[in-house]
């Protein structure tokens, strides 16, 4: 058995060789909670989310890092418009995103860092602070201070970019820049009257940290200076990871990541989702026209993610019958199956699904497999050929493979107000305040809800 991956950093495919033997560290880049995320963003969360099972049930440990984006210039935008402080006007969309995570099946029992939290803030000036002692961060006229990217001459190795051909930019105080330019990156922005009361004291005056600095300091906080596995849309590759590799690398001395994932986008329709267009959507929009959690992780996880993912109500509507399909066959091995489990044969072969996903988590082909031996074992079930030991088989099988695409159907429909404590609870369980996680617990048993926490996060189901 071995795992293959597409290298954006190399563009080739490579075998899967973690720095520590059994032992994978991964980050992703999470949302910048200033809105709901839309399913442009879930595309990406969700390969994600499939990556981490896949290495799961091939025996890897994985440990990952999703990061909470929870101060920028979007954020700070958003709560100086409301008249509200940070902290508050990013909360409900964090509690939204644990619930869109909880009803789309991913994964929560992760670490989920917040930006704005004390140990990440003072990793980021010390990150900084190191940058500048060695020559490669400057502060300059404004007070802000900036990454100097002639300091690191591999800067652009990742989007592949000749960055004699790009319009030099200077300086860029904005979190975000043009693909098209370059520029020296801010670090840590110097306060002004735009940012209110967002501010923290720094070496170089009261300030905040630019974004890219952010996911440095959480990444190599949390997982350690080198990590084996670093995902996102394919639009984080400029400037955003570009910047990470490049502030990381200068202030560890090792390389920053060995193996870079990228999805590509999401189109609705054919065309990029806008809400000028009418078709920009959040899950909740979904949810609101009828479709489950479980009908849209479908349709996002079943395109391979180096391939564009279009969208339509279409492909909705194809993920309900596979889904049927699939929980037909379920309901047929259950009711057939009996007694020791017993060996296929050989026209079924189970393993044709986890060897698709080791070469470049090809969902496509992995759910063909799936598929074919659905067809062929309700051939033989037609037959009488299948005996009720080879149903057993074949039912620990998909409770395997079910660890990895998460699709088997609710067993019970969860009120909603019971589903949103339990949000709740998943994020204080992710930010480690285990106060709040017992406390919310006692209030879904006192609801007639018991929650049990596992590996692919907590549980509810109700009080016996």
């Amino acid at each position: 058995m071995s795992l293959r991956f597409f290298n954006s950093l190399t563009r080739q495919i490579e075998d899967f060789q973690p720095l520590e033997s059994g032992r994978v560290r991964m980050y992703t880049c999470g949302p910048t909670v200033y809105n709901h995320a839309h399913i442009g963003n879930f595309r990406a969360y969700v390969f994600e989310d499939l990556l981490q099972r896949h290495l799961e049930f091939r025996g890897f440990k994985v440990e990952r890092v999703m990061n909470l984006t929870d101060v920028d210039d979007k954020t700070i935008r958003g709560c100086r418009a409301q008249g509200v402080p940070l902290a508050e006007f990013t909360k409900p969309f964090k509690q939204a995103f644990f619930e869109d995570l909880a009803a789309l099946r991913m994964r929560s029992d992760g670490q989920f860092p917040e930006a704005t939290a004390d140990v990440h803030i003072a990793r980021m000036i010390e990150m900084i602070g190191t940058l500048v002692e060695r020559g490669h961060a400057y502060r300059a006229e404004d007070g802000s201070v900036y990454f100097r990217i002639g300091s690191f001459p591999p800067y652009g190795q990742l989007a592949h970019y000749n960055l004699e051909e790009l319009k030099p930019s200077g300086r860029v105080s904005s979190d975000e820049y043009e693909k098209e330019q370059i520029g020296d990156f801010a670090l840590w922005k110097t306060w002004t009257a735009a940012d209110g009361d967002v501010s923290w004291e720094s070496p170089w005056g009261r300030g905040r940290p630019g974004w890219h600095i952010e996911c440095s300091a959480m990444a190599t906080g949390l997982l350690g200076p080198q990590l084996d596995i670093h995902c996102g849309g394919e639009d984080n590759i400029f400037p955003h990871h570009e910047a990470e590799i490049a502030q990381s690398e200068c202030v560890t001395g090792l390389p920053f990541v060995r193996l870079w994932m990228h999805c590509k986008h999401l189109l609705v329709e054919g065309k990029k989702m806008a809400k000028s267009e009418g078709n920009f959507f959040t899950f909740r929009d979904l949810a609101a026209r009828g479709w489950t959690g479980r009908e849209v992780r479908y349709t996002l996880l079943a395109v391979k993610y180096r391939e564009p993912l279009n969208f339509t109500f279409e492909s909705l509507e194809a993920a309900r019958k596979s889904l049927a399909r699939f929980d037909e066959w379920s309901r047929r091995l259950e009711g057939g199956s009996a007694g020791t489990a017993e060996m296929l044969p050989p026209e079924l072969d189970p393993e044709k699904f986890g060897a698709a996903l080791d070469e470049d988590l090809n969902i496509s082909a992995a759910l063909g497999a799936l598929f074919d031996l659905i067809r062929d074992s309700n051939r033989l079930f037609d037959e009488g050929a299948l005996s009720p030991g080879q149903a057993r088989s074949l039912l620990a099988w998909r409770d395997r493979i079910n660890s990895v695409l998460a699709l088997a159907p609710d067993v019970e429909n969860i009120p909603e107000d019971v589903a949103k404590l339990a949000a709740r609870r998943a994020e204080a369980r992710a930010g480690k305040d285990w106060a709040a996680s017992d406390a919310l617990r006692d209030r879904l048993l006192a609801l007639g809800w018991q929650v049990k926490d596992t590996k692919d996060g907590q549980k509810l189901s109700p009080k016996g």
